[in-house]
């Protein structure tokens, strides 16, 4: 009996776990405003808005962009808001995959780490991590000026930047071209990469950039058009198929008229003239053969000159000439 209470508590418990998923819908994930225009990066389940506050969505790059060069960058997004059925995010940071990084160092070369905050004109507090490798190992004091120099050059970046073009910076390699301008005075380098940036604290929220009833209608748009041009394609192939398929029952129908015409057409002329051509040719080749004793010229042309000459004297005619001149008369 007690067997019995608990599997029935247990299918009432799974039942009301699926229920569950009735109450659960998605939602679409939007990289932030600025700069990156509400893009669509991806969905997500939830039952409240309240769950889907503060997860972390991440993406490679290669994904966002289709850089294939970039397809080692993740980059990490954090649900900040919902509106509506559209899940809204702020970029938090991004990093390199840690095999890529390691297939970087190598043997008597130089590893170069440091770790940068700073603060944008808008008031983000980002820490940044760049990554030096030099062409081939050098001395502390050389990889010293190095960190110092690159701290310096992001730092002054950062200084004069709000957190929008910071992102730009990291993420297309402008940042990183130079340092490693102002880098290769001090030491040769084979590698200047910012492999690592984390958001620490968020400042002013910009307004620039379209607003989200304008992407809205902007992707309304775009599924519109898109909706219009499979229509159109799929009725221009059943055009060609239908057009096709006339043009195959039109062949048949020519070629089931050519069959059947004999017997429909009995009295033409050109019928009847056929046959008498037909008649003459091979009474004419009838008469050849008998005038050569039955032989074709492809025969008399295999006789000796001495059999054709007889064959000539037989028939009564000249033996002068070549092989050829004979048959030639024999024919005749």
């Amino acid at each position: 009996m007690a067997a019995k209470k608990i599997s029935a508590k247990a299918r009432a418990a799974a039942r009301k776990q699926r229920d569950k998923w009735k109450n659960k819908r998605w939602f679409t994930i939007r990289a932030p405003r600025h700069p990156w225009n509400f893009r669509r990066i991806g969905e997500t389940l939830g039952e409240t808005d309240e769950q889907i506050i503060g997860r972390i969505y991440e993406m490679t790059q290669q994904e966002f962009s289709g850089d294939f060069t970039k397809m080692h960058v993740i980059l990490r997004f954090k649900v900040s808001e919902t509106v509506g059925q559209d899940a809204l995010t702020t970029f938090v940071g991004h990093s390199h995959q840690s095999d890529h990084t390691r297939r970087q160092i190598r043997r008597y070369r130089g590893k170069i780490d440091d770790v940068v905050d700073v603060v944008t004109t808008d008031g983000y507090l980002i820490r940044m991590k760049p990554l030096i490798i030099t062409e081939r190992r050098c001395q502390t004091s050389v990889k010293q000026a190095i960190r110092a120099k690159s701290a310096e050059i992001i730092r002054a970046s950062a200084s004069k930047s709000n957190y929008s073009k910071l992102q730009e910076a990291m993420l297309n390699g402008d940042l990183e071209n130079e340092i490693r301008n102002a880098v290769k005075a001090i030491y040769p380098c084979k590698n200047v990469v910012i492999r690592k940036s984390q958001l620490l604290q968020s400042g002013v929220v910009t307004d620039k950039g379209p607003t989200l009833d304008e992407i809205h209608a902007e992707e309304a748009r775009q599924d519109a058009e898109m909706k219009a041009k499979k229509a159109a394609a799929i009725a221009s192939a059943q055009e060609d198929e239908g057009s096709n398929l006339l043009a195959a029952a039109e062949a048949m129908e020519s070629i089931s008229e050519k069959g059947n015409a004999p017997a429909a057409t009995e009295d033409n002329d050109d019928s009847e003239e056929e046959p008498a051509e037909v008649a003459a040719e091979s009474s004419d080749e009838v008469e050849e053969s008998e005038s050569s004793g039955g032989d074709s010229e492809a025969d008399l042309m295999k006789l000796k000159k001495d059999e054709l000459v007889e064959k000539a004297k037989e028939a009564g005619v000249a033996t002068s000439g070549t092989k050829a001149d004979i048959v030639a008369r024999l024919l005749e």
